[in-house]
């Protein structure tokens, strides 16, 4: 796409540019581009924080829902062992 374009050509677009807008729009108008990236980076990186808090606690619950189940799990498989009772202690 950008192969037939030359070096000068680029440099007469840019001049053009700069006398239609005037070098103090185009300085505006980068000021204004690069807080509007830095405000989207921002926000993607607490997208990701708020992504990876919820992804830990739903680990947390799961991990403390098998470790239930493994419990009652292993009691069942005691009882099973000692002839169906349950002894107490």
């Amino acid at each position: 796409m950008l192969s037939g374009i030359s070096i000068w050509q680029l440099l007469i677009i840019l001049v053009i540019v700069v006398l239609l807008f005037g070098t103090s729009r185009l300085r505006s108008l980068g000021g204004d581009l690069g807080s509007a990236l830095k405000s989207f980076r921002s926000a993607v990186r607490e997208g990701d924080k708020e992504e990876t808090s919820e992804d830990e606690a739903a680990s947390g619950a799961i991990e403390s829902t098998a470790t239930t189940e493994s419990d009652s799990a292993s009691d069942t498989d005691k009882r099973k062992k000692s002839g169906g009772r349950k002894k107490s202690s």
